[in-house]
Order: structure tokens, then C-alpha cells, then sequence
């Protein structure tokens, strides 16, 4: 029997049927799942923007659908399918496509530090998560009600304070200052209820 975490979502990796590789991980809710066992294309669960998924309807990546197995907990499943073009939104042919072998993503105490992109989805995530409890006194929320023209005003004077920063400041300050700019934008995409998809799928063809 699948059992789906307290958030409702069910671990979900993807296999390419024919060579075996893992092409991506993700999440499916009770209704992605049900499509996804329907058929022919695989479903999702995005977490960053709060709605159902359907791999490749934007890019074209469909995933179609081999077989559906699941663990002996039943608590995360294997998708198997043959992909049409590639799974990453980088272009890349599989999500898993960086080898961790730099050890200066090792902390003293020997465990990985999450750098990157994927700090800035659990931003992401702790955003949409404000946006849907509006806890009291919290600062994305005020930002949200306020409306996407002053949080794009937000986002001008965090990049002025970037640039001044760049020219006159430590780097620490930088960092300080283009991290605040970097938040603004996630809150800015969030207020316009954007997916940041969208901006990944730029990014990545700005890569040559």
C-alpha cells in the first residue's frame, strides 16, 4: 500500500526503461500519481509552485510511462520511462549529472554542505510555505500582501545596494547584499505566482 508523507506527497525516482539510469527525483501527490498510473505520460508534484506537474508540457521532455514499482515500505516509488529529449531542465540527459568528489564541499565533521541551486529552492520552498500559512509577523508575507509593485521596488534597491557594494565594499558585503537581492527575486516570482521554471529554462540556454 503507498503511503504519502504528512505533506500528502509520495519520493519518486525516475528510471530510463531501456539503459537503467536515474534520470531525475521528485514528488507526486495522490492526484499525480493517479495520472501518472493512467498514463501515458508521467505527473508531478512541483513543490516551488505548489501545483500538479505534467512533465514536459512546456519543454516538450515528456516522460512516457514503462511501469510503476514501488518500495517495500511503499512510502517512495521507481517510475520507469522512455524520456522524449532530455530530463533536466539544464538540457542535460539526466538531473544526476555532476560527480561529488570535491572535497571542498566537505564540512570539518565530514558531511556535505548544500551549496548552489539548491539553497535556493529551500528558499523557495519556505517562501510559497509563508504565502500559504501567512504566519503573523512575517516579512515575505507583508512583502506579498503589499503587491508585486513593491516588491519589484524591493528588488531595484537591493540591486542598487548590490552594485554600490561591488565597487566600494568587502566581499562579505557583497554576498550580504546580493543575498538579499536573490531573496527579493524569489519573493518577486512568488507574488506573480511564476514558476521559477520559467527562469531555469532561460539560464540554461544562456550557458554557451
Amino acid at each position: 500500500m503507498i503511503q504519502f508523507d504528512d505533506r500528502g506527497l509520495l519520493a519518486v525516482i525516475v528510471q530510463d526503461a531501456d539503459s537503467g539510469r536515474v534520470l531525475m527525483h521528485a514528488y507526486m501527490n495522490k492526484e499525480a500519481l493517479k495520472r501518472t498510473l493512467e498514463g501515458p505520460d508521467a505527473w508531478f508534484y512541483s513543490r516551488s509552485r505548489q501545483e500538479l506537474w505534467h512533465k514536459g508540457e512546456t519543454s516538450g521532455n515528456f516522460f512516457k510511462v514503462i511501469e510503476v514499482q514501488q518500495d517495500c515500505d511503499g512510502d517512495a516509488i521507481v517510475v520507469q520511462v522512455n524520456p522524449v529529449g532530455p530530463a533536466c531542465h539544464t538540457e542535460a540527459e539526466s538531473c544526476f549529472d555532476t560527480t561529488v568528489l570535491d572535497s571542498a564541499l566537505l564540512e570539518a565533521d565530514g558531511s556535505t554542505e548544500k551549496l548552489g541551486p539548491g539553497v535556493i529552492q529551500e528558499l523557495l520552498d519556505v517562501i510559497n510555505q509563508r504565502v500559504a500559512e501567512k504566519p503573523e509577523g512575517s516579512y515575505t508575507v507583508s512583502l506579498i500582501e503589499e503587491g508585486p509593485g513593491r516588491v519589484a521596488q524591493k528588488v531595484v534597491e537591493e540591486a542598487g545596494e548590490t552594485a554600490i557594494a561591488s565597487v566600494s565594499q568587502t566581499h562579505d558585503d557583497v554576498a550580504a547584499e546580493m543575498g538579499d537581492l536573490l531573496y527579493h527575486c524569489m519573493v518577486l516570482l512568488a507574488s506573480l505566482k511564476m514558476p521559477v521554471d520559467m527562469v531555469w529554462e532561460v539560464l540554461a540556454k544562456r550557458r554557451s
